[in-house]
């Protein structure tokens, strides 16, 4: 089981970005001093019947501060939406195993909705060229801070309304978008498609996976997946929270 910490932390902002995303960004030096891109934290709604705590992915990494981009999708996400600057939040430390950044030319982040927001520290701790390709619905956001980070950004929605009209994977083929090694957080049907793309040019690809948590830190064993393994089987099962959320495409059993 990871250590856990879980600390009282102020928000400095809770703005909505989008409709129904928005941006929380907390004071918790000693939880930034320890993060990294690509994990996550659990935050810790008020309402005591609201009993679990909700993983959320770490947007950018400051001195003294995480900033943290999330949708509301249900209960404890909306109680989140609803909390003001100069409140307190029950934040944890920084869980999981994020992506490992390569030495590369050239870097394609591919992002999917609210599994975009990641792709923001790691294009901020990356060095060479950084693509990033983001999808969404109908409404994007985050461009900018990818950009400031250094990206080139391409956009697809679904409606059409901003950008390519089609997914990410259709847009980097129309585009021709080419990389040493890919990097991508989202839907689990975008990153088996990403997977499957990767593999037919060659090319690796660390994925964020998303699966449902119960406690977020190894312990209820409620996020497994499976990841391809020398074994009577052909794979072992892996906590999504603990030895992820980030796996290499290429070990992933993605047929379910």
């Amino acid at each position: 089981m990871c250590k856990k910490t879980v600390i009282e932390a102020k928000i400095i902002q809770n703005q909505e970005i989008a409709q129904g995303v928005y941006r929380m960004v907390l004071s918790a030096p000693e939880i930034a001093a320890g993060a990294s891109c690509g994990q996550f934290v659990n935050l810790y709604p008020k309402a005591k019947h609201t009993l679990l705590p909700r993983p959320i992915s770490i947007c950018e990494i400051g001195e003294d501060t995480l900033t943290l981009v999330y949708g509301v999708v249900g209960e404890g996400t909306r109680e989140f939406a609803g909390y003001n600057a100069g409140e307190t939040i029950r934040v944890s430390s920084a869980i999981g195993t994020g992506f490992k950044p390569q030495k590369t030319k050239t870097a394609v982040l591919v992002g999917g909705g609210i599994g975009v927001p990641p792709l923001v520290e790691l294009a901020k701790q990356m060095s060479g060229e950084k693509i990033a390709v983001i999808g969404f619905r109908d409404e994007p956001f985050l461009k900018e801070e990818l950009e400031k980070a250094g990206a080139k950004v391409y956009i697809a929605t679904d409606s059409g309304k901003t950008g390519f009209k089609g997914n990410v994977i259709e847009l980097i083929q129309e585009q021709g978008i080419s990389g040493d090694y890919f990097y991508s957080c989202g839907p689990k049907v975008m990153l088996k498609a990403l997977a499957a793309y990767c593999e037919s040019i060659n090319t690796p690809v660390q994925v964020s996976l998303e699966e449902r948590m119960g406690c977020g830190y190894g312990a209820c064993v409620g996020c497994v997946c499976k990841i391809k393994e020398n074994t009577e089987t052909g794979y072992e099962h892996k906590k999504v929270c603990k030895d992820g959320p980030v796996f290499l495409g290429s070990e992933v059993v993605w047929d379910e």
